[in-house]
C-alpha cells in the first residue's frame, strides 16, 4: 500500500509543526501558517462527503473557527496536528448531516476500489463492481468510514484511532472487521 506523506511525518517535520501550534496557542494571528498547510487537505476531506461545494466550504470554515477557538486545549499525542483538525471536521460533518438529514457521499476513484476488489475476487468486472458498491453501501457507517480512511485515503491505523478515538490496536480490529463484513455482503446471496 502506497504511504501518503501528507499523514506520515517525519520526526523534524512533527517538531516543526508543535512550535507552530505552540506559537498559536500565544496569539490567534499565530494560527494562519497552521491553516495554510491543512485548509485544502481538510476541505477535501469534507467536500467527499458532501459532495457540495458551498457546504463543503461552509463546514471547512466551522472546523478551523473551532480548531483556533479551542487551540489551547490542544494536547500533542504524537500524532499530526491534522489528525485533531480531521476529527474536528467528523464532529462538524456529522452535525451537519443531523442538520440536514443529508445522505453521505463518498468519492471513490476507479483505482483504488479494484485494489479493494482484488481482496475479494479475481473477476473486477463491471457487475462485481457493482455488487462491491451495492455492498458498501449496506455498511454501517462507522463501519464505511473505517474502509474508507484506509483504503481511500491511506491513513495509518494510528492516524484513524485518532480521528475516530480509539487505539491505534482497536481501529486495526475494528478495521478488520469491517472488512470482514464488506466481504460477507459482498458474497450474500441476492
Amino acid at each position: 500500500m502506497a504511504v501518503n506523506m501528507t499523514y506520515h511525518q517525519s520526526a523534524f517535520r512533527l517538531d516543526e509543526e508543535m512550535r507552530l501550534v505552540e506559537r498559536a496557542k500565544e496569539h490567534p494571528r499565530y494560527f494562519a501558517p497552521l491553516y495554510e498547510r491543512y485548509h485544502e487537505a481538510i476541505f477535501r476531506y469534507v467536500f467527499k462527503r458532501v459532495d457540495e461545494i458551498e457546504s463543503a466550504y461552509d463546514i471547512t470554515s466551522c472546523v478551523f473557527i473551532k480548531a483556533m477557538g479551542s487551540i489551547q486545549k490542544y494536547e500533542n499525542r504524537g500524532v499530526p496536528f491534522s489528525s485533531w483538525l480531521f476529527r474536528i471536521a467528523k464532529s462538524e460533518l456529522y452535525q451537519s448531516f443531523r442538520d440536514k438529514k443529508a445522505q453521505r457521499t463518498v468519492s471513490i476513484d476507479s483505482v483504488t476500489l479494484k485494489q479493494v476488489m482484488d481482496d475479494f475476487t479475481d473477476d473486477s468486472s463491471e457487475e462485481n463492481r457493482a455488487k462491491l458498491l451495492n455492498a458498501m453501501g449496506k455498511l454501517k457507517e462507522a463501519q464505511l468510514q473505517l474502509i474508507e480512511m484506509r483504503f481511500f485515503e491511506k491513513r495509518s491505523f494510528r492516524e484513524i484511532g485518532e480521528i475516530v478515538g480509539l487505539s491505534e490496536n482497536n481501529a486495526k480490529v475494528k478495521t478488520f472487521r469491517a472488512l470482514l463484513k464488506l466481504k460477507e455482503l459482498f458474497y450474500q446471496k441476492e
